[in-house]
């Protein structure tokens, strides 16, 4: 049947009924729903013909696993009903019948059958009683014949569970007629070309209303990924706390300042190829200030400014090893020791910040990725303590409207004390870790010559666990990678970290 005889089909059957369900003339015509909606939508077009009001239509229907079990039995019917009257070995039945594992586990459950677990070859399943009645199958027979009406909730819930049945929703309209109603009706011209104007044909013409109020096409643009988004609103936030912005434009890092100058020794399990990416070219780093490195060595090797050190021998050539930074509180060293070469007029406290991307051999898992973005923060002042740590992290979280905060301690090489810090997920209902901090240790300080009582606090989160936080994703893979969905990015709304 053609749209335009669908057309004159639904005035037809609304010449004698008014208020039908596009779902019912679907269902009387024999036609699929959407053939029938995208008649009234042109009907619509031609003015006042007709009305529709959406309607949001629910009902309940058989999954195909459901459909089999309305025409044979539930699982642990079937699983009953194959057992003979001098029993079975449960290897035996378990791999002669489908959804054996189901069946089982339901029969045991509602003591259908039993277990003896004597027999020499095996565990051997008998029946615990002499008849059933299978109420799944009479359950899911009459949501079939009813599409769930007149069934409890709980049931349809438990039978949803079992993947037996699902709720089907539907969009449909119901139509009246309207004031412009006519069994018979013209077609309005939407265009008016020249050769109507030169004829005259058009003073005949019936033309379309011009909707001055419809949207014109969007203009193709790009889009923000939630994660620049949520990095903007995380920039503005540390701005206005009066954080300075450090640079951070070299993703390749020398293990010197990476590793040895955060007092991380040469041979711990961060520095090991399953850990961190090495670069194979240019294999090693010059150019590294001596004075300060000999200082580093001193301080690992031998030990010094109240610590013994790891007494080990260090060697230059493993802190020549370029890799990819496995976060930005390299840095942060790099700036701590200009600051503390910047020290004619005296000492000035600073309030640092960077966020950027890291890299980490990482098992890819829901929450984690081996390329992640990192935020850390760093305040140097006099005598600064763990509670002013722990001060500003509320404070900084507060600003990006998450409240519930953790506090475990923790182990780090380059802060003592030190804690990491976890967020409560809405989406994975449980408790996720969103950042690190601690107070950084003489061994890393002093050597840079700041001075003795200077105290150094920070912290470092990634950029995507709060993303997926706020924006509700439950895994990581979907926030970044191949598997993003691109529509997601064009529909996200501005990022507002506020609780």
């Amino acid at each position: 049947m053609a749209a335009e005889g669908v057309d004159a089909t639904i005035l037809q059957l609304l010449q004698d009924n008014d208020g039908l369900d596009t779902k019912d003339i679907a269902r009387q015509l024999g036609k699929d729903h959407q053939l029938i909606v995208g008649a009234v939508k042109s009907l619509q077009s031609l003015g006042d013909v007709i009305t529709a009001e959406q309607r949001v239509s629910k009902w309940w229907e058989l999954t195909g696993e459901g459909r089999q079990v309305a025409e044979n039995g539930s699982h642990e019917a079937v699983l009953y009903r194959a057992i003979p009257p001098e029993g079975v070995l449960q290897k035996q039945l378990m791999e002669s019948i489908p959804n054996a594992k189901v069946g089982f586990s339901n029969a045991m459950k509602k003591k259908w059958i039993q277990m003896d677990k004597t027999g020499a070859n095996g565990p051997v399943l008998k029946q615990a009683v002499s008849a059933i009645e299978d109420d799944v199958q009479k359950t899911v027979q009459d949501i079939a014949a009813n599409q769930g009406e007149g069934v409890d909730n709980k049931v349809k819930q438990e039978m949803k569970k079992r993947k037996l049945i699902q709720e089907v929703t539907m969009n449909s309209f119901v139509l009246k007629k309207g004031s412009g109603f006519s069994t018979s009706v013209t077609k309005l011209d939407t265009d008016l070309t020249p050769e109507m104007i030169n004829s005259g044909l058009w003073k005949e013409k019936k033309f379309k209303p011009y909707n001055f109020d419809a949207l014109g096409v969007p203009p193709t643009s790009g889009h923000l990924h939630p994660l620049l988004k949520v990095r903007a609103q995380f920039r503005q936030i540390f701005l206005e706390m009066g954080f300075t912005e450090m640079k951070t434009n070299n993703y390749i890092e020398s293990s010197f300042w990476n590793f040895d100058t955060l007092f991380v020794p040469q041979q711990h399990p961060a520095r090991d190829e399953h850990d961190t990416f090495f670069i194979k070219d240019p294999m090693y780093a010059q150019g590294f200030p001596e004075e300060y490195m000999e200082k580093v060595k001193t301080v690992h090797s031998k030990g010094g400014f109240g610590s013994q050190g790891y007494q080990y021998e260090w060697k230059r050539e493993e802190a020549q090893k370029n890799v990819l930074r496995t976060h930005t509180t390299a840095v942060s060293a790099r700036m701590l020791y200009q600051l503390a070469q910047q020290q004619k007029d005296g000492f000035k406290p600073v309030k640092l910040f960077s966020i950027d991307r890291v890299f980490r051999n990482e098992t890819l898992d829901a929450t984690h990725l081996a390329e992640f973005n990192q935020i850390e923060g760093v305040v140097a002042d006099y005598n600064l303590t763990l509670g002013d740590l722990m001060g500003v992290l509320h404070a900084f979280f507060k600003k990006l409207g998450i409240e519930k905060l953790r506090f475990k301690p923790a182990y780090n090489p380059y802060t003592e004390p030190s804690m990491e810090v976890f967020s409560y997920h809405e989406g994975l209902q449980k408790w996720v870790e969103i950042g690190n901090s601690g107070v950084f240790r003489p061994e890393m300080l002093l050597p840079m010559g700041l001075p003795e009582d200077i105290s150094v606090i920070a912290w470092g989160l990634s950029l995507e666990r709060p993303t997926m936080i706020k924006y509700g994703i439950d895994n990581i893979r979907e926030l970044v990678g191949h598997k993003i969905n691109l529509q997601m990015v064009y529909d996200n709304p501005i990022c507002q970290l506020t609780s």
